[in-house]
C-alpha cells in the first residue's frame, strides 16, 4: 500500500510540462535594420527624444538659440533700409556660434557612447547580427547628422529669409550651398573628434571636459599665436597655424574654396595650395576619429 503510494505521489510530482517555448520562425530582418535601428535611436538621443524630460532642455535650448540668432539676421536685414544682402555669410555663420556648436557636442557625445561603455553594454549590441564596424559607422553617422541638423537648419532659415527679402536669388542660392558643404565638413570633423574624446572614459563628465578642451582651448591657443605671428611680423606663419584647431581648419577650407572670408589675423587665409593641406588634415582627421574608435571597441566589445 505505501509502495503504491509511493509511486503515486512519484508520478505525480514527475511531469513534464509544456511551457510553449517553441522557435522564432519570422522574418529575420538581419544586420542592415539592426545597423538602421542604432543609427535611428543615436540620432533622436542626441536631441532627447525617446529619453526624459530633463535630457531634452539643453539639445533643444541650443538649437532654439541657432534659429532664433537666424531669424534676428533675417529680421535686422529685411527691415534694414537700403539692405541688400545678409550681415553675415552663410559659411561664417557656425564660426560665429562654434561656442554652442561645442556645447552641443559635449553634451551630447557622451551621451552617445559613454553609457553604453560604462554600463558594459557594448557586448549586448555585439551578440546580435551586427558587428564592430556597424556601431562605429551607425554612432558617427548620427552624430554627424544630429550635428548637420543643428548648423544646417539656421542656414535653411537664413535662406528663406533672405529671399522672402527679395534679395539676389543666384547670389544667395550660391551662398547658401557653400554654406551647407560648409557645415557638413564641420559636422563630419566635429562628430569624429567628439565621440574619440567621449570613449575615452566611460564617465560622461570626463568626456564632456575632453571635448571642451579640444574645441576651445586649440581654438584659443591658436588664434592666440596666430595674433602673436601677425603682429611680429611673422605675417607668413598665421595661415600655417590654422592647421592646429578644428574651428581653424574648417575656417581655412571654406576660405581657400568656398569664397568665405577669413577669420584670421589681418584677414588672409590660406590660398589654394595651403588650402589643399587644410583639406588634407581635415580628412586625415576624420579617417584617424574613424580607426580610433574601432579600436577603442575593439577592446570594449570583448
Amino acid at each position: 500500500m505505501s509502495t503504491e503510494t509511493g509511486a503515486m505521489s512519484g508520478s505525480e510530482t514527475s511531469r513534464i510540462h509544456n511551457i510553449g517555448y517553441r522557435a522564432y520562425d519570422g522574418t529575420r530582418l538581419g544586420r542592415g535594420y539592426a545597423r538602421r535601428s542604432l543609427y535611428s535611436q543615436s540620432l533622436r538621443g542626441s536631441f532627447g527624444l525617446g529619453r526624459s524630460a530633463k535630457s531634452k532642455v539643453l539639445p533643444m535650448l541650443l538649437s532654439g538659440v541657432m534659429c532664433i540668432v537666424a531669424a534676428i539676421i533675417v529680421a535686422v536685414s529685411v527691415t534694414t533700409p537700403g539692405s541688400t544682402d545678409l550681415p553675415i555669410k552663410y559659411t561664417a555663420f557656425a564660426i560665429y556660434l562654434q561656442a554652442v556648436i561645442g556645447l552641443f557636442l559635449a553634451s551630447q557625445a557622451p551621451q552617445s557612447v559613454s553609457r553604453d561603455l560604462r554600463f558594459k553594454s557594448v557586448p549586448l549590441y555585439f551578440s546580435r547580427p551586427i558587428e564592430r564596424v556597424d556601431y562605429v559607422v551607425a554612432k558617427l553617422a548620427a552624430m554627424a547628422s544630429a550635428l548637420f541638423i543643428l548648423t544646417g537648419v539656421p542656414l535653411v532659415i537664413l535662406y528663406v529669409g533672405a529671399l522672402l527679402g527679395k534679395f539676389g536669388f543666384a547670389e544667395q542660392t550660391k551662398g547658401f550651398g557653400q554654406g551647407l558643404v560648409s557645415v557638413a565638413l564641420l559636422s563630419v570633423l566635429f562628430a569624429g573628434l567628439g565621440l574619440v574624446m567621449a570613449a575615452l572614459t566611460p564617465r560622461r563628465g570626463f568626456g564632456v571636459a575632453a571635448v571642451i578642451a579640444v574645441l576651445t582651448i586649440s581654438y584659443g591657443a591658436t588664434s592666440t599665436v596666430q595674433a602673436i605671428a601677425w603682429q611680429t611680423g611673422a605675417e607668413g606663419a598665421v595661415a600655417w597655424l590654422g592647421l592646429f584647431s578644428p574651428i581653424t581648419l574648417i575656417g581655412g577650407v571654406q576660405t581657400a574654396f568656398l569664397g568665405a572670408r577669413s577669420s584670421f589675423p589681418g584677414g588672409e587665409g590660406p590660398g589654394t595650395g595651403a588650402g589643399v593641406v587644410y583639406l588634407i588634415v581635415v580628412l586625415a582627421l576624420v579617417v584617424g576619429s574613424y580607426a580610433v574608435l574601432m579600436r577603442r571597441y575593439r577592446k570594449a566589445g570583448l
